[in-house]
């Protein structure tokens, strides 16, 4: 009985302390744009009228016209004693869109921009051949992000993360 009793408080014990371990941490849902996103810089955004992007990474192309909205910087609003901190968006003068894409890897990927100008006329053809790049934003547990981004400005596309 002795054996069984002191058995029974070693496996409570052992249940109890694994327990109190490091568990499962959970990760954020929050699903990942397939996309390139392109900025066009701030000295460059009133010449542009309209975009037109293509992508192709892995054998694949996508191209479309790409809306562009209003870019916006964010402005540290600072913390409270009790850690609560907050930001807030101001215009920046950028231009920011999207060009979604079926699948998105960490291969080389060429993009191509054109488009029309302010004033109608043809925007040059610039085309940027760049990698990927792959993040861990919520640790290597949560899976990694990847993210395609570009900048075009009146020197041509330039690779925004590297």
């Amino acid at each position: 009985m002795r054996t069984r009793g002191l058995l029974l408080a070693l496996m409570t014990t052992a249940g109890l302390t694994a327990g109190c371990g490091p568990g499962a941490v959970a990760c954020p849902a929050i699903a990942q744009a397939t996309a390139v996103s392109v900025t066009v810089a701030a000295d460059y955004a009133p010449l542009v009228g309209t975009l037109h992007v293509k992508a192709c990474q892995d054998g694949t192309c996508k191209e479309g016209p790409v809306e562009l909205a209003p870019g916006s910087a964010s402005i540290d609003q600072g913390c409270t004693p009790d850690g609560v901190c907050s930001a807030t968006a101001s215009p920046d003068g950028t231009k920011v869109g999207m060009l979604m894409l079926d699948t998105l890897t960490e291969s080389v990927m060429t993009v191509t921009a054109s488009g029309t100008g302010a004033d109608g006329s043809a925007l040059p053809v610039r085309t940027l051949e760049f990698r990927p790049r792959a993040d861990y934003p919520f640790g290597e547990q949560c899976g990694k992000f990847i993210s395609a981004s570009v900048t075009l400005d009146a020197a041509g596309l330039r690779d925004a993360q590297g």
